[in-house]
């Protein structure tokens, strides 16, 4: 099958089961890393000394932000599917492992066994490296839906989650050692749902007609990233000795100059999660006091966030909520930073009720803007690059994520940590 996409319009057939399939693999790329953020109430109950949010955090943020910022200079030498196939399989294996890890050790804790669990955490950072950035890269030269959708499905990690994780503590939470058998099940449906995307990619969304067609489009402008996707899919890609007969028909803007023309946007997405990863989730599990609602106040906490950041990522559908100005979006991207006193005289003065209304807020403009941002930076440019601005993005982001989560260890200053 050949690549002539010439005068041909985008098909729609296969279109709904596209946006399906992003949603499936946007939860897959942040499922198993959600899934350690949490089990905190378990790792909390296992390493009570070793501050297990932020120091997880903490192993995974380098190695997201370290990989992605390498495999971006390449990019556009770099397999996609390759990229994709890896990533899914070690959150797979990575999920499986912390229950090998956990039975095992028959539950108890230590230093041994926490370093055990930091080593797989990076291996889920490794994983989200390679897949959230060739995704978001893959999905940008597609219809705008698909990186909405891949966008909310990231939230929607968060929430399912969160929504698993208050259903095991609740069935277990009066039985013997309930607290460990809940996490162990918790994994379980990790692994098999990491199980499920990795499927999912391989057999299904590159055969999607709508897929096909951008893809051979891309491919068409020069793109080499898709050529291990289309040939899954059965079509050949023969743009090698095109691209040597007639050089400037594929010639694109370097990843600097996408970067200089899109400065506004990367600065966006950084600010966007240096804020938010400066309060989530470390200062909302650890520095929010006692409540009411006891062990499960953080439980909660975290599941409002995830919910009301699906949500966020869902407005931009409504053509009129959806922000295209780009001054309008700095200056709502810059607005947020009154979260920081506004969550540090809430947790000091405040009820639970004021802390649950913020961090609700929190999220609703962490997803709305994300979404805003990345729906909106690729019109105009062509396959290859809407590829590579898409992983320029995504660095942007896990950029701001550990910038965010180093600044989240300045709430413990003064508390004798």
């Amino acid at each position: 099958m050949s690549m002539d996409v010439a005068g041909a319009e985008a098909p729609v057939k296969g279109k709904f089961l596209g946006i399906l399939v992003c949603w499936l693999l946007g939860n897959g790329s942040l499922f198993a890393w959600n899934s350690m953020l949490t089990i905190e109430d378990y790792y909390s109950h296992l390493f009570p000394n070793y501050h297990p949010t932020r120091v997880l955090t903490l192993s995974y943020q380098p190695f997201a932000f370290g990989i992605t910022l390498i495999m971006t200079y390449y990019e556009a030498k770099m397999n996609t599917r390759l990229r994709n196939l890896a990533g899914f399989s070690l959150f797979f294996l990575g999920s499986f492992a912390l229950i090998i890890l956990d039975v095992a050790t028959k539950g108890h804790g230590g230093l041994g066994v926490f370093i055990g669990v930091c080593i797989i955490s990076a291996i889920f950072g490794t994983a989200d490296a390679n897949c959230q950035g060739a995704l978001v890269g893959d999905l940008s030269l597609m219809c705008p839906e698909f990186i909405q959708s891949f966008m909310a499905g990231l939230a929607a990690s968060g929430v399912l989650t969160s929504a698993l994780r208050l259903i095991t503590k609740a069935a277990f939470e009066n039985s013997k050692d309930g607290l460990r058998i809940g996490a162990i099940l918790f994994f379980s449906i990790t692994c098999l749902f990491e199980l499920v995307c990795l499927l999912l990619y391989t057999f299904v969304f590159a055969k999607l007609p709508i897929v096909k067609y951008y893809r051979t489009k891309a491919a068409a402008e020069g793109s080499k990233t898709v050529a291990s996707d289309l040939a899954a899919a059965g079509i050949i890609a023969e743009q090698h000795g095109q691209i040597e007969e007639d050089p400037q028909k594929y010639k694109r803007l370097t990843t600097k100059e996408l970067l200089m023309q899109n400065i506004d946007y990367a600065i966006d997405i950084y600010l966007i999660y240096v804020l938010t990863l400066s309060i989530f989730p470390g200062f909302l599990s650890e520095d929010t006091g006692e409540h009411n609602l006891g062990s499960w106040y953080a439980l909660v906490l975290i599941a409002m966030y995830n919910v009301w950041d699906l949500i966020g990522r869902y407005v931009p559908l409504i053509p009129c909520l959806k922000l295209t100005s780009r001054k309008v979006m700095m200056a709502a991207v810059l607005a947020r930073f009154l979260f920081i006193p506004a969550f540090y005289f809430t947790a000091k003065y405040g009820d639970q009720g004021y802390m649950i209304f913020l961090t609700s807020f929190l999220g609703l403009t962490n997803g709305y803007l994300t979404v805003c941002v990345l729906m909106e930076a690729p019109n105009g440019y062509n396959g290859p690059e809407q590829n590579a601005l898409g992983n320029v993005l995504i660095v942007c982001l896990l950029g701001g994520l550990f910038s965010g989560v180093v600044l989240d260890w300045l709430w413990l200053i003064g508390k004798g940590w």
